[in-house]
């Protein structure tokens, strides 16, 4: 008798420090400010590295450059809207099942990081 396995394949992005326009209050507007993003990726079953090549999986470069892009294209208001745009870059690439993206920024208060998290599923898998 056989069994069926189940497994997933991910990949992360963790503990990535960018210099961001962010934020609503105005001594956040005077220039950038750190924000640390976090990335985790699951991938379709099929998605293993077959022969060891990186044309047959998700590179990395992709995700991590589309994130510098996004962090340099304009101020944001809110971390919801700057994860809600990683979200959309990274369910846009191919063989992405499901995205969990945060956000935290670090300097707001002095004792403690604030964020935001969501996760979003392809609605075609």
């Amino acid at each position: 008798m056989t069994m069926a396995q189940h497994s997933e394949r991910r990949i992360f992005i963790r503990d990535f420090r960018l210099q961001v326009s962010i934020g609503i209050h105005d001594f956040e507007k005077e220039g950038p400010q750190t924000v640390v993003v976090n990335v985790d990726l699951l991938l379709e079953p099929a998605a293993a590295a077959h022969g060891d090549r990186i044309a047959n999986v998700l590179n990395y470069d992709v995700v991590h450059d589309g994130i510098v892009a996004l962090a340099k294209s304009r101020h944001f208001n809110l971390q919801e809207t700057l994860v809600e745009a990683i979200l959309d870059l990274c369910l846009s690439q191919p063989g992405v099942v499901e995205a969990r993206v945060s956000t935290e920024k670090p300097d707001v208060y002095k004792d403690c990081r604030v964020g935001y998290e969501a996760v979003r599923r392809r609605s075609s898998f």
